[in-house]
């Protein structure tokens, strides 16, 4: 029988960190301490995201973009929140927003 040269695969140990799509940094603005978790944005294929595309309004621009694009999630460090206190921010956008001016751009 011919010997298999295949390494085997060490067991790793899960982490919900890791699960749960990373850890999130927090970061200092004006108006407070921010939990941030920059998201890769999904791959066609993989995670349904061709059956179900999610659609996100940039909270800096008002432009809406979809899951599949990078971008930023942020929600206040206070922990007073919920979910529904979670924004998707295209990272640019995330990254000026002490530049720009209060409910980003208007139509």
């Amino acid at each position: 029988m011919p010997r298999s040269n295949r390494r085997r695969r060490e067991p790793t140990s899960l982490s919900i960190e890791r699960a749960l799509g990373g850890t999130a940094r927090t970061e200092s603005h004006p108006d407070g301490q921010w939990f941030v978790r920059s998201v890769a944005g999904s791959r066609p294929g993989i995670g349904g995201a061709e059956s179900a595309p999610r659609r996100y309004l940039c909270p800096g621009c008002q432009q809406q973009f979809d899951g599949a694009t990078a971008h930023v999630v942020a929600w206040p460090a206070d922990g007073l929140g919920d979910l529904s206190d979670r924004r998707h921010w295209h990272t640019t956008c995330w990254r000026a927003r002490d530049r720009r001016r209060p409910g980003g751009a208007t139509r």
